[in-house]
């Protein structure tokens, strides 16, 4: 039986679980006796077809309740330190999809189908890249392990696949979004759910375990982690509502730091500096924490004449992003030039630079200037995306369409990137184009329906190249037997 205890419990929250308990027992206690027992428990519980399925709900939730920072290069440093944990665990990272929840909250979280969380909380709160490292390889280990759906099975015994999706959804919402209305995580209701229905003490344990190996094989300092959790924990002992929210929903003690630092013995320490990207991911967030750019560029200037910071460059790059958003070309074109010595190509440089020659009217030189970027690493999506917003903000929509396809074609299934085809594609008054990525939006975001209406509009519109209605009619009919396949009882597609 599931209990929840706490004074912030939300209502609504407990009478959404009460009835879909109610409603799913008396199915499960009918069919549980027919079903065989196949595999793992998890394996038992949900297919991984399944559990795709179930993290394209979870994900399309987040989009809808929580502000999402769909920031290309903050995203990009964020997947690339996943990348190389995962790297290092012997996981294909495709399997993986990272999100940046843009709140101020100290906390990471772990969803089904692979999808980890990261708050900018977090990213500002890590002292260290080893401690956001190791506070995003714990993550991992829940991902890899299947926690969430071995919690499934050992709280409720569950094998009807349906009921356990109902149920997961629930608690995914709760995990989400706490109060029915709000768009943001109720923290303290969450972190009950999530400490006393999702990850077991023993789960803990386990992703620390992993998490820790993980730090270690990729060349972090394995002592991060318990690190991280006793900087925090300590920092949180004033009152109860300080303890940050990595602790509600990862609980810690004496023991679990202690367990922490003798498993970092059995590596030793690793001395790795932190890489500049860390620091230049923190300064942009700083730089977006302040509403008038004003107050950013009071910050930054303040911090460079006193020298409290970290990373030089850094600092000079936060206030060069503070100059940008403040109308001042010319002097956030200083700021870059003391920021990016001996660093002429890093993408932030050079996208940054590129902002500013567009702020000047200086078009040919920022697209010249991306384009060069481009040919030495034909491979990096923030800087091909930069390239292709430009090209729409001086008018070239039908070049940029082809730009935003081959970012596409590099990060498939990516909504943002289907989006901005979409405007892409309204600026070139290619209406067939405009309801297609349209589609491809709505069918990634999980709206399978709303997307092959897209499609069936976009075949009526007049002088579709026939190419194109090719292209488009055979996506349509793969979508409308997806969409006629029913799953079985476990989940799996017939």
């Amino acid at each position: 039986m599931i209990r929840i205890k706490s004074r912030n419990f939300n209502p609504q929250l407990g009478l959404a679980l009460l009835a879909l308990w109610v409603t799913v027992l008396p199915q499960i206690q009918a069919q549980e006796a027919q079903l065989p027992e196949m595999g793992s428990p998890a394996e038992a519980l949900m297919t991984p077809g399944a559990e795709r399925r179930l993290g394209q709900s979870f994900i399309r939730r987040v989009r809808e309740t929580l502000p999402l920072l769909d920031d290309p290069l903050i995203l990009d440093y964020i997947e690339s330190l996943g990348v190389q944990l995962l790297a290092a665990a012997h996981e294909d990272p495709n399997g993986f999809q990272f999100f940046i929840i843009d709140q101020s909250v100290v906390n990471a979280l772990a969803g089904p189908g692979g999808h980890i969380g990261v708050y900018t909380g977090l990213i500002l709160a890590t002292e260290t890249e080893s401690e956001l490292a190791a506070v995003i390889a714990h993550e991992i280990a829940h991902v890899t392990q299947r926690h969430l759906l071995r919690s499934l099975e050992e709280q409720n015994r569950l094998l009807l696949p349906s009921a356990a999706l109902l149920i997961a959804g629930v608690i995914l919402g709760a995990q989400v979004s706490g109060d029915a209305g709000a768009a943001a995580i109720a923290g303290a209701q969450a972190a009950v759910l999530q400490r006393q229905i999702n990850f077991t003490r023993e789960y803990e344990q386990e992703a620390d375990r992993l998490g820790i190996a993980m730090l270690a094989q990729a060349g972090f300092d394995p002592y991060a982690m318990a690190g991280c959790f006793g900087r925090l924990s300590r920092s949180g002992q004033i009152t109860e509502t300080n303890v940050p929210e990595l602790l509600r929903t990862h609980p810690v003690n004496a023991n679990r730091i202690a367990e922490a630092l003798a498993r970092a013995d059995a590596f030793g320490a690793r001395q790795r500096p932190d890489s500049l990207r860390f620091h230049l991911t923190r300064a942009a967030l700083r730089e977006r924490a302040y509403t008038r750019p004003e107050q950013a560029i009071a910050h930054f200037s303040a911090t460079l004449q006193s020298g409290r910071y970290r990373e030089l460059q850094a600092e000079h790059y936060g206030h060069a992003l503070a100059l940008v958003r403040a109308g001042r070309p010319e002097a956030a074109r200083a700021a870059l030039a003391q920021a990016r010595q001996g660093q002429q190509q890093l993408a932030e440089f050079v996208i940054l630079e590129a902002r500013i020659d567009l702020e000047q009217g200086q078009t040919e030189q920022a697209l010249r200037r991306l384009r060069n970027a481009i040919s030495l690493a034909p491979e990096h999506w923030p800087l091909r995306l930069a390239y292709a917003e430009s090209l729409l903000k001086t008018g070239r929509a039908a070049q940029a369409i082809d730009e935003l396809l081959a970012v596409s074609r590099l990060r498939p299934g990516n909504p943002l990137l289907y989006n901005k085809l979409e405007q892409a594609a309204i600026r070139a008054g290619n209406l067939g184009a405009t309801h297609r990525f349209r589609a491809e939006r709505l069918y990634v975001e999980g709206e399978r329906e709303l997307a092959i209406k897209q499609l069936e509009i976009a075949l009526r519109q007049r002088d579709l190249p026939y190419h194109e209605a090719a292209r488009i009619q055979a996506r349509l009919e793969t979508w409308k037997e997806e969409h006629n396949t029913k799953p079985n009882q476990r989940g799996e597609r017939r």
